[in-house]
């Protein structure tokens, strides 16, 4: 299985971290770095300053917001990137959350799934250099065409529900996180019946023999998740009712926090000494999934999870 690593954006953990963790990877070669955008660095100027650091990796930008971010404005920055730092660029696409798109940005984010789809299709042809001539209900760009040299970006879309799955089937990835082998099995499923060429990849927590932070870290990162439709769902069917029942309530994250058990942290983690990691990694590969995104975690102990990427890349 292809192993690449996702920067952690750790909210709690110093914000350079992120091209530190970059720079490690790069040195213990790993194919392909993602950077995503949360509350600190651009995700475009961040992926820059990633690839003056770094000497080989590949770099992917994303998860973007499609409410957020329109298709011009994408491959101008997979264009910029690509220019500036010499290296292979791809982007990945996303709805992102209500509170990212309606509080942070102000933006609306009906139609999400719609914009979803039509994003990869708009997206496509300016990244290969052609002039933009799409209109859709919510994406449009018409007469944009790239100075800079094409990136040809590969596109990945980052899917939960059937109607993500169904604009994934449009692009060359479908990105998962946070998600069970058995989830991840059925949405694979579910693409399949759609297309063959899709590639699927896998974003895993990840933290070898880790101490009691590290568990904390996975721990409080899992709250949001909880409150999300969906994703309670999946860890009800995983054998956490409780816990699902429990956040169905809308409690206080720190509450939340404490209801969670460390046997639900594996079900989605990369948790243990390298070989239980590797039998966990299997149960991906045997669900469908093409390549694990490793997201190391980030502690004072193992700061920017070096620890966890040599293991692994060993």
């Amino acid at each position: 299985m292809r192993l690449s690593v996702s920067v952690g954006l750790w909210q709690d953990r110093p914000a350079g971290e992120a091209v530190l963790t970059a720079q490690i990877a790069d040195e213990h070669g790993y194919p392909e770095i993602w950077v995503g955008e949360m509350a600190t660095y651009d995700a475009f100027a961040l992926a820059t300053a990633i690839g003056a650091r770094t000497r080989r990796a590949a770099l992917t930008i994303g998860p973007l917001a499609v409410n957020v971010r329109d298709p011009m404005m994408i491959a101008m920055g997979a264009a910029s990137v690509a220019d500036l730092t010499g290296r292979p660029v791809g982007v990945a696409l996303g709805t992102s959350t209500p509170v990212v798109v309606e509080e942070w940005h102000g933006r609306s984010r009906a139609g999400s799934a719609a914009a979803l789809h039509e994003s990869v299709q708009a997206l496509r042809p300016l990244l290969d250099g052609e002039r933009s001539d799409f209109s859709g209900a919510h994406v449009a760009s018409q007469g944009y065409r790239l100075r800079l040299g094409a990136p040809r970006s590969p596109i990945s879309v980052a899917a939960f529900g059937p109607d993500a799955v169904r604009a994934a089937a449009l692009a060359d990835r479908m990105v998962l996180n946070l998600l069970t082998p058995s989830s991840a099995a059925r949405l694979i499923t579910d693409l399949r019946l759609l297309t063959c060429t899709t590639k699927v990849v896998a974003w895993v927590v990840a933290a070898v023999d880790p101490g009691q932070a590290a568990i904390e870290q996975i721990r409080r990162a899992m709250v949001p998740y909880l409150y999300a439709p969906g994703y309670r769902e999946m860890f009800a069917q995983a054998g956490f009712e409780e816990v699902a029942a429990y956040a169905r309530t809308r409690p206080d994250p720190r509450d939340l926090l404490a209801a969670i058990p460390d046997d639900m942290l594996e079900a989605v983690a990369l948790i243990g000494d390298s070989v239980e990691i590797m039998d966990r990694l299997d149960a991906y590969e045997e669900a469908g999934v093409d390549e694990v995104a490793l997201v190391p975690v980030s502690t004072d102990a193992d700061p920017c999870g070096e620890a966890t990427l040599k293991a692994l890349a060993d």
